[in-house]
């Protein structure tokens, strides 16, 4: 049997432990995973673009468990009531191939996304900063905020939008999170003013520069969420030549990454290496740090980790039949005979 978790689930996990633990309990799966990089077996993401977005499939392995995520990312559907992003995942036993678990994976990408945030973010940012830029507050954006404030401790955030009901969306969502002040801004320029950390997670597949040079200020850590393809940026590549480069899996970047503007020599350094002390983080408290995010893998497998682990401690899920139950494992097509007083009649 395997084990299937709906949005219900998910719901009940984030209501039961509280939004900041489950935060919490991502960020430490995500590196306890990440200290174990060398162990897995990794590759790019496969691709399928369209006109209007992408549909991708997003595979890792280490030696006792496979795992997989399948993922679009289209920017329109929010026209057709459709969520920008939706996702599901299965995490498989390798030494049999047999499905554990089956789960939604919409909700839980905004988590771990977060959580992955905040969790490069204690090793970059400057340990002082309080005050963050969120550019872009369609619907990863609460999951960013609330990471940012309950894991390292940022108490203003500065909103900005080209859409000022996404904004107000926000406001309504984190109007009761205690100390946590939110400024809502006219201009990207303007939110970046006084702020410590930036992210940055809109939804065009288009080739933007939401962030220029001239908006950076020495110390900044910035967050770069919302380019995740071939042809979507959000950083001018004078914003990658200030800064020092983090990305997660190198060959996946270099395709889907703010860093696919750059020519393939342009550094970059890997964040497990940072984790295993292999790399310096950080060098000093006027050095700009640039996390190009994209999405990895890796982090999916430890939220499916996760979500495995706390769904045996709540008693969530629903075990479906996604595999035969069959006394004779050879006899495949005896599954599509009538059982019971079918059988009998025939």
């Amino acid at each position: 049997m395997t084990t299937l978790l709906n949005t219900q689930d998910i719901a009940h996990m984030a209501q039961s432990l509280g939004v900041p633990a489950l935060l919490q309990r991502m960020a430490a799966y995500i590196e306890a995973d990440y200290l174990r990089w060398q162990e897995f077996d990794k590759c790019a993401r496969v691709a399928s673009h369209s006109q209007d977005g992408v549909i991708e499939l997003m595979p890792i392995a280490d030696a006792s468990l496979y795992s997989f995520k399948y993922v679009n990312g289209h920017p329109k559907n929010t026209r057709d009531g459709l969520p920008t992003v939706m996702a599901l995942g299965v995490l498989a036993d390798v030494a049999t191939g047999r499905p554990e678990l089956l789960s939604e994976l919409t909700l839980t990408t905004a988590l771990r996304t977060a959580a992955t945030s905040a969790m490069v973010a204690k090793r970059l940012a400057r340990p002082d900063s309080r005050v963050m830029a969120l550019i872009g507050n369609g619907a990863q954006s609460e999951f960013q905020a609330l990471a940012f404030h309950h894991l390292l401790g940022i108490q203003e955030i500065r909103l900005f939008d080209l859409d000022p009901a996404a904004t107000a969306k926000l406001q309504r969502n984190l109007r009761h999170v205690q100390g946590l002040r939110l400024s809502v801004c006219a201009s990207t320029a303007e939110a970046l003013r006084g702020a410590d950390i930036v992210t940055t997670v809109t939804a065009d597949k288009a080739n933007a520069t939401i962030i220029t040079p001239e908006m950076l200020a020495p110390g900044m850590h910035i967050n770069g969420v919302g380019g995740d393809c071939p042809g979507k940026t959000e950083l001018h590549p004078g914003v990658l030549l200030a800064g020092k480069v983090f990305v997660e899996f190198e060959p996946q970047s270099r395709i889907e990454g703010d860093v696919q503007q750059m020519p393939a020599d342009f550094a970059v350094t890997e964040f497990w290496r940072v984790l295993s002390n292999q790399a310096s983080g950080r060098d000093s408290a006027e050095q700009i740090t640039v996390f190009d995010s994209v999405g990895f893998a890796l982090e999916d497998f430890s939220a499916l980790r996760l979500l495995r682990d706390v769904a045996q401690e709540l008693g969530l899920g629903q075990e479906v039949s996604l595999i035969p139950q069959m006394a004779d494992p050879k006899d495949l097509f005896g599954q599509l005979q009538p059982k019971g007083p079918q059988a009998l009649a025939a």
